[in-house]
């Protein structure tokens, strides 16, 4: 697979963890379902919004290694916040887990999420050919 980041001046820039686009060829392509801060063990959820951020993504790289991908393949994540204030630790906490280029990406604020959840998000991954 490979990614080439999608950039111009015509649009504005990314002011966080995320590329503009992301274009792809070659490999297969994974939608990964939207995952909340569920523990996969105990089915309960997280406390708090940083740990269910982290748990999200451990969720994400789960689905995604099972495919035979990793989260370095995430070419689009969506991103469901019930609270667009905690916007800022996702970019934080989604720099730890991503290197540049980020993918492409979309932040929603929503009214609620399955279980209480603060935090969701759905991926969309293309895994090398």
């Amino acid at each position: 697979m490979k990614k080439k980041t999608i950039q111009t001046m015509d649009a504005p820039q990314a002011i966080g963890t995320y590329s503009q686009g992301i274009r792809v060829s070659g490999g297969d392509t994974v939608y990964v379902s939207g995952q909340i801060g569920l523990d996969p063990i105990s089915m309960q959820m997280v406390n708090g919004i940083e740990e269910q951020i982290h748990r999200v993504f451990l969720n994400l790289n789960a689905v995604a290694a099972a495919s035979g991908g990793a989260l370095g393949d995430i070419v689009k994540l969506n991103v469901y916040l019930i609270d667009l204030a905690n916007f800022q630790k996702v970019n934080e906490i989604m720099a730890s887990y991503f290197d540049a280029p980020y993918p492409a990406r979309a932040a929603v604020g929503v009214a609620a999420l399955p279980r209480g959840a603060l935090v969701e998000m759905d991926a969309v991954l293309v895994l090398p050919g």
